[in-house]
């Protein structure tokens, strides 16, 4: 740590004796040098004839075809076809030019265009401060590297670590997305992009969303963090961290997920989910509850793992493992599921169990069929090893049937008649109808089938058909061990009747924490205290740049803005991908292309009233 520290001291130490010494005079060849000291006192004036003028100051070359020299003040400003070289780190072309050797300060502007090794940066005026390796513009700029447009109103370079920060209106285009940021920062070397404030990566098939994110250009993956949401046709998917690969179109989800589907008026939620849209299927897991709008009442599928594939026009779900159901009228379990939107019909495999009114029933397999016009409950069948239980109503036994297939049909979303096919036997507690309900007996008949009406969702009529064969039972003249049909198990403690009951005898599962994005490093303003008195303390009268504000252009978020804002909160019955827009700051930009770069330049900070434009540096030569 001692030493470390000792280093930076040198360093810090040594860039401050550097700075300190007296700058070096500027080297200067010309074709043609001319006196006008009425004009430029002060200066000399040179001009190309043959070749362009040339100038070196400590590692940079200027060239151009006239320049005005001040040798004294160390200063030149250069006209026409300007080029400016750096070593093999920047290369800069404009109109018009200017170098200070005191400060190491050029100012550029006109058609400046500025190539590094990895990319090229047009824009109207640029500011470039070699003591500490930065560029700067704030009139609107573009960045290009090998597959990126970057275009913003602000943008700063970095020339140490290669990296840009981007603010107001920045946008990233390339064959295969476009990305909308209020404020980024952009690593020229690896395509690394961090993303802050509202953020969008709009692909050709899909749109992510996010106010804090990550995406790598090059390998076309990325992160996204704070409101984060990935939009589909007809589907949207929310969470607290996405992972998305827009190469493959693949996306995943950690964390309080939200799966919304318009097409089918349905959500699925959970804390981990995975989407293929080539495939059009979304895997979700980790505490996954789907809920879908049936007329105005929503029914409820809890499971392991939820699993929805197929066209928004086609949609199929299915459930695997402890899958659980609820609706207002009805519950259900079994080991897994199957719903089909377009038919209506949903399969229950895997010991199914219902339970509609008070009644249970059981088999091998369960259908139940929905309206696909109307969203009611239309029909329920029961496939092989049929049965159906209910508990008497003073509670001293159970109703049974059972079969080898049970029909039920539905009004108005209740249970109304349920026929019982092949090899039927029923158990019945029958009793009076009026007063104290008292027990007449207890009924056991066999027949080949059976129809129950339910009325109010008791049992009210039962009718037997063919090859009957029942005996009304006195209570004391039938053992307690006779009163239940084989394969009878009542399973009422496990009835599921509120959808907290979907979630019963289960442990919340472990989040997984969610590693966050680093707010953007406080840097510095380019115009900073320092090098304002920098500029100043070595001025040249005539100087352009000195014209300017010296103030950087207002950005569109500050760090401390961007940490506060607010995670939106979401409705869980909420159905709508509509989202509140944050409010945003606007920069002072002026939209008056017919302006000059100059002032353009200088409106980005503040609205200056100019006189008339000032005479132009020019050179006329006899």
């Amino acid at each position: 740590m001692k030493n470390n520290f000792f280093y930076i001291l040198v360093f810090v130490l040594g860039t401050l004796a550097t700075y300190g010494q007296e700058a070096k005079q500027i080297k200067v060849q010309s074709d043609r040098t001319i006196k006008d000291q009425n004009r430029f006192p002060g200066a000399t004036i040179l001009a190309k004839v043959d070749k362009q003028v040339y100038m070196m100051h400590e590692g940079i070359e200027i060239w151009c075809d006239q320049a005005i020299h001040y040798g004294e003040d160390k200063f030149v400003k250069a006209l026409g076809n300007v080029k400016m070289k750096q070593g093999d780190t920047i290369t800069m072309t404009s109109k018009y030019a200017e170098y200070n050797g005191n400060t190491q300060f050029a100012y550029a502007r006109d058609d400046v265009f500025m190539e590094t090794p990895s990319n090229t940066l047009r824009t109207d005026t640029l500011f470039f401060d070699r003591v500490r390796q930065q560029a700067y513009y704030r009139s609107g700029g573009t960045v290009k590297d090998s597959s990126n447009t970057l275009t913003s109103k602000i943008g700063r370079y970095f020339m140490d670590r290669k990296q840009y920060s981007f603010n107001t209106q920045v946008k990233i285009v390339n064959p295969e997305n476009t990305v909308d940021s209020d404020r980024l920062d952009y690593y020229s070397e690896n395509g690394h992009t961090y993303l802050y404030g509202p953020s969008t990566v709009k692909g050709k098939e899909s749109t992510l969303y996010c106010e804090r994110g990550f995406y790598d250009t090059k390998s076309k993956t990325g992160y996204a963090i704070k409101n984060a949401r990935i939009d589909y046709d007809k589907r949207t998917v929310f969470g607290d961290s996405i992972f998305y690969n827009s190469a493959n179109q693949f996306a995943s989800a950690t964390n309080n997920i939200r799966v919304l589907d318009t097409a089918n008026n349905s959500v699925i939620t959970g804390h981990y989910a995975e989407v293929f849209k080539e495939r059009d299927s979304v895997f979700i897991t980790k505490r996954a509850l789907a809920a879908t709008l049936q007329e105005k009442d929503s029914i409820y599928i809890h499971s392991d793992t939820l699993m929805v594939t197929g066209k928004p026009e086609h949609r199929i779900m299915n459930g695997f493992y402890d899958v659980r159901i609820y609706k207002s009228n009805m519950s259900g379990k079994s080991d897994s599921i199957n719903v089909d939107q377009v038919t209506g019909y949903t399969k229950m495999v895997g010991s199914p169990i219902i339970w509609a009114q008070r009644n249970q029933m059981t088999g091998d397999t369960i259908k139940i069929i929905s309206d696909t016009k109307t969203d009611k409950l239309d029909s329920l069948v029961v496939y092989q090893n049929a049965f159906l239980a209910q508990e008497d109503t003073l509670k001293a036994g159970y109703n049974q049937v059972k079969g080898q297939s049970l029909f039920g049909l539905f009004k108005d979303n209740e249970i109304y008649q349920v026929d019982i096919d092949k090899n039927t036997e029923t158990i019945f507690y029958q009793r009076e109808s009026e007063g104290d309900l008292k027990l007449i007996g207890i009924n056991k008949v066999l027949s080949s089938s059976i129809r129950l009406l339910l009325n109010d969702r008791e049992i009210e009529d039962v009718y037997y058909y063919q090859n009957v064969d029942g005996v009304l039972y006195r209570e004391i003249d039938l053992p307690e061990n006779a009163r239940e049909l084989s394969g009878f198990h009542w399973r009422g403690e496990e009835r599921i009747n509120s959808k907290a009951d979907l979630f019963r005898g289960e442990t919340l599962p472990k989040l997984t924490k969610i590693k966050g994005i680093p707010l953007p490093k406080d840097e510095a303003d380019f115009f900073d205290e320092e090098t304002v008195k920098r500029l100043e303390e070595n001025k040249t009268e005539g100087s352009r740049l000195l014209e300017q504000e010296l103030k950087d252009a207002e950005l569109k978020e500050t760090n401390e803005q961007l940490d506060s804002i607010p995670i939106q909160k979401l409705n869980k019955e909420e159905l709508s991908t509509d989202t509140k827009k944050t409010p945003k700051k606007t920069a002072q930009v002026d939209h008056d292309l017919m302006r000059t770069a100059k002032q353009r330049d200088s409106v980005t900070v503040t609205t200056l009233q100019y006189p008339e434009e000032k005479v132009k540096d020019s050179i006329k030569i006899k």
